[in-house]
């Protein structure tokens, strides 16, 4: 058999043990908090933030989503309902459209991780943030959606 090829009939196996250090494997059991993405540390950051909003706000946000996504779209001059430091939007709220008849609140992970110093502090962003957009979608004053 020539040099680079292999047979049909074999798959290459890819988990080899390269330098007698052994499998590669996940460094964490899936059962730890450790094992989480960042990505699922975030959605759980932001379900724990939604909370005790939505247990008061309950009736009020039967027609809105939250949603999360990494980075925000370009930018469209003019939107309203933006949450934004600088240029970057943080967050999002979409009014519901002839097609989707629910408003969505969408978070920017990553410029949100940015702005944060450390877990608690991207905590408090999240929470702030979300009481923002959620005043202004109840159309109220964000200090009458946070009380509580």
């Amino acid at each position: 058999m020539a040099r680079g090829s292999r047979r049909q009939d074999s798959p290459r196996r890819r988990n080899r043990d390269r330098h007698g250090r052994g499998l590669r494997g996940p460094l964490y059991p899936a059962t730890l908090p450790a094992a989480r993405s960042r990505a699922e540390r975030f959605d759980a950051l932001v379900i724990e933030a939604l909370e005790p909003i939505e247990a008061r706000w309950r009736t009020e946000l039967t027609q809105l989503d939250v949603a999360v996504d990494d980075v925000p779209d370009v930018q469209v001059e003019g939107e309203d309902g933006v949450v934004e430091d600088g240029n970057v939007p943080l967050a999002r709220l979409l009014p519901p459209t002839g097609s989707d008849a629910r408003a969505r609140i969408v978070l920017y992970r990553r410029p949100l991780e940015a702005r944060a110093k450390d877990g608690a502090d991207l905590s408090d962003l999240v929470h702030d943030v979300l009481v923002e957009q959620v005043a202004n979608y109840l159309g109220l004053d964000p200090d009458v959606v946070d009380e509580g």
